[in-house]
């Protein structure tokens, strides 16, 4: 089923339980467009607020992720290109500015549903941003993540270096992106930054396989292992133990853990009688 967005720039569809949004501009290698500002957050927050998803998917159209801004392209109102007349906001201005258009980054990585996203190919500075907020990432073979900004002179956006230190730890994201180093296939899944890499002509039934076997898999157990997972960043475990120990309770009084029970007890009486 497909869902109004708004803007040829984003499309938006659900398949079974998954919840599918496509930056879509293929012949700009998906660069992100003022359009998407607003539309992906919208689309992101449907997906997130319907209970008939089970798990949020972003990717992109074509054979790139995101390019990052459109420096080229003249349709980013973010600040990409310093050759320009200089800028009237005040910096503070401006990073309010960059803060709201990255809006759809905190909701990838807020979102209580598990968010995956699939990479056909590059992600470049911002869209290396956008596929690090999601909790997991699938990528073809031949994708690729580069951080892109520092040959341009720039500090970083939308939640990369966030994301990153977090993900790899401080000093090997400033090595990587001081470094402006571009991180293959091979690199980024030693690092844990791709979960799963899989071969360029697999990867869209891969990628759609491992978000429908998530979305299909009890929300309410996911939701806590997500909230215990962000969590651990922070807590003492001593706080982290009650925590963890009242999100347990609560996964024991839902419906899906009590058909798991009763799943798991006919398996094994199943199994006991294939013994006899």
């Amino acid at each position: 089923m497909e869902i109004e967005t708004g803007t040829d720039t984003v499309v938006a569809e659900v398949i079974g339980r998954v919840g599918i949004v496509t930056l879509h501009r293929p012949e700009r290698r998906n660069a992100l467009h003022a359009d998407m500002y607003d539309a992906v957050p919208a689309v992101l927050e449907r997906f997130i607020a319907d209970d008939a998803i089970g798990c949020i998917m972003i990717t992109g159209a074509g054979t790139a992720f995101c390019s990052g801004g459109d420096v080229g392209g003249g349709s980013s109102r973010r600040p990409a290109d310093s050759t320009g007349p200089a800028p009237k906001q005040s910096p503070q201005e401006l990073g309010r500015m960059l803060a709201h258009d990255a809006k759809m980054v905190e909701l990838l990585s807020g979102s209580p549903k598990i968010t995956v996203a699939a990479l056909p190919g590059a992600a470049v500075g911002a869209g290396m941003s956008i596929a690090l907020s999601a909790d997991l990432r699938i990528a073809a073979r031949s994708a690729k993540l580069i951080p892109g900004w520092a040959k341009l002179g720039f500090s970083g956006d939308f939640g990369g270096t966030w994301f990153l230190s977090r993900l790899v730890g401080p000093a090997k994201a400033l090595e990587l992106l001081v470094g402006d180093v571009t991180i293959d296939a091979d690199l980024a899944q030693s690092l844990g930054l791709f979960n799963r890499v899989v071969p360029d002509d697999a990867f869209r039934s891969a990628a759609l396989s491992w978000a429908t076997e998530i979305a299909d898999g009890p929300r309410a157990a996911q939701r806590f292992i997500k909230a215990n997972v962000r969590q651990a960043d922070h807590l003492e475990l001593p706080e982290a133990l009650v925590a963890e120990g009242e999100r347990m309770a609560r996964s024991a009084m839902t419906d899906e853990h009590r058909q798991a029970v009763k799943r798991w007890m006919a398996q094994a009486e199943a199994k006991r009688a294939q013994r006899i």
